[in-house]
């Protein structure tokens, strides 16, 4: 196909309405969290609302990204936002903290699909030079959801049922569906392959077994977890070498360009969560604040991000896709440096423009990493590499909430040492700005998350490191071969 096809602004709206469901519900979420973990108790199992949906989506981002390359985008699209409506019906259903893990889990099975596809639909349809300035659209929805979810989440929360939270997606959903299905028609011929079902299983209970050994170090569970991971990892590495189609293709991994682009973004992901799970808790719980207060405080980030994506789109010919990338890894550690310095007295101020400089990091980082990785392989295996840098990216945030959550857990443990300052740390997450609590739980909290905070910058700055280590990678001016039938 020589000339761009006339349906892909329509496909592209469909990818935008696609990502605009998953990212409203990431900042929505973040936002309304405090206050349902508040009404729901289990405070101890806070960071698994969040590394729940982060386990299944990262398992399934490869699984799906194969499934992509054999059976192609649409089906693998549908699927995925299907299985991500079903779990945030259930989600809204929830009776307990542990049922909502549960149904989380479900939602990330499709969060694991929409993800990798979307973005592999926009390798299909746009050259490098294109897809730059496509990357910089894609991420002013994560702009958009970023002004919409926190107010939409405080509104919610404050003024209605906090089940909406998670069954605002459901007319999102049908739409981008619709979409796709009427508009996406691909013309590239499918071969047979088969499907690696227990590569798949395997790297699912690798991840889950690291992500439970590190949230609550020190418990059974987590003994447990640690002596499942090693030989669940073992097992997994030895049948993917023997696999006829294994689910992550190690000697795709390998290569230099991608195995540092995953590592980087592995770095950047595991900093964000740091940022987005916890970053409201502090502004709620020890700054007094209100969730509507807390939520625009975490908007910045998002904010930053299409705007770090669209001058690095246009940043690509001037400074190439490793400097943008070293641009962006270098802004991470300096926004990071402001959650260092909050404290009981500081102004929300402070935590929006650190907000706002790590999302702009993010925003130059990961739209070169995506283009990189694309650009070091062909269609057959470009669903695959997508993949890779989305799973590296959750993993990051899979391990980050999950240690970073560990983290918080034991430092609180030991400072609340009673029952009736636990409790009263739980009225003030639930009560907000509104909750009057002993002085000595806010500072417990204060000291535990500035724990936290300190572990996002020393990632940031690992993040940098390694983005010296990516190499250049040329833009290559191509066509796309892979498009929609007129």
């Amino acid at each position: 196909m020589t000339a761009p096809p006339p349906r892909r602004p329509l496909i592209l709206a469909s990818v935008m309405v696609a990502l605009f469901m998953v990212s409203i519900e990431s900042t929505i979420v973040s936002t309304a969290m405090p206050q349902i973990a508040g009404r729901l108790g289990d405070l101890h199992l806070y960071s698994w609302v969040f590394a729940a949906f982060l386990l299944t989506q990262t398992a399934m981002t490869v699984v799906f990204g194969k499934l992509a390359d054999i059976y192609g985008r649409r089906p693998v699209m549908l699927a995925g936002i299907g299985i991500f409506l079903v779990g945030s019906l259930l989600c809204g259903l929830a009776w307990s903290i542990p049922s909502l893990i549960v149904f989380r889990l479900v939602q990330g099975i499709g969060a694991g699909a929409v993800l990798p596809v979307a973005q592999t639909v926009v390798g299909d349809l746009y050259s490098a030079q294109e897809r730059g300035k496509v990357q910089g659209w894609l991420a002013s929805v994560w702009g958009l959801s970023s002004v919409l979810g926190p107010l939409a989440g405080g509104i919610i929360v404050e003024r209605a049922s906090w089940p909406w939270i998670f069954w605002i997606n459901l007319p999102i959903g049908v739409l981008a569906a619709i979409g796709f299905a009427r508009f996406l028609r691909e013309t590239v011929v499918r071969e047979r392959r088969p499907v690696d079902v227990v590569g798949a299983a395997l790297l699912t209970l690798t991840v889950a077994a690291l992500m439970a050994a590190v949230t609550d170090p020190g418990t059974p569970l987590s003994l447990v977890s640690a002596a499942v991971f090693l030989p669940a990892l073992a097992g997994f590495l030895w049948w993917e070498r023997r696999a006829a189609d294994p689910v992550l293709d190690i000697a795709l991994w390998a290569r230099q360009a991608i195995a540092t682009n995953n590592l980087v973004v592995f770095l950047g992901g595991a900093a964000l969560i740091g940022l987005t799970t916890f970053l409201p808790m502090y502004v709620q719980g020890v700054l007094g604040r209100s969730a509507l207060t807390a939520g625009f405080a975490l908007t910045m980030t998002v904010l930053g991000w299409p705007v770090g994506a669209a001058v690095g789109a246009r940043s690509f010919g001037r400074l190439g896709l490793r400097g943008c990338l070293l641009l962006g890894a270098a802004l991470m550690p300096v926004g990071a440096v402001a959650f260092v310095l909050l404290g009981p007295g500081s102004s929300p101020v402070l935590a929006g423009a650190g907000s706002f400089v790590i999302g702009l990091g993010m925003g130059f980082l990961n739209t070169a990493a995506v283009v990189m990785v694309q650009e070091v392989v062909g269609w057959s295996q470009r669903g695959s590499a997508t993949a890779s840098a989305i799973f590296s990216r959750n993993l990051g945030s899979a391990l980050g909430a999950a240690v970073l959550g560990g983290v918080l857990n034991l430092s609180l443990s030991r400072s609340l040492a009673g029952g009736m300052e636990s409790e009263s740390l739980r009225r003030l997450l639930e009560g907000g700005g509104g909750a009057v609590a002993d002085a000595a739980v806010r500072t417990a909290l204060d000291g535990a998350l500035h724990l936290t905070f300190w572990a996002v910058l020393a990632l940031s700055l690992g993040c940098l490191v390694v983005g010296f280590l990516v190499p250049p990678v040329v833009m290559r001016p191509r066509v796309p071969v892979a498009a929609p039938a007129d």
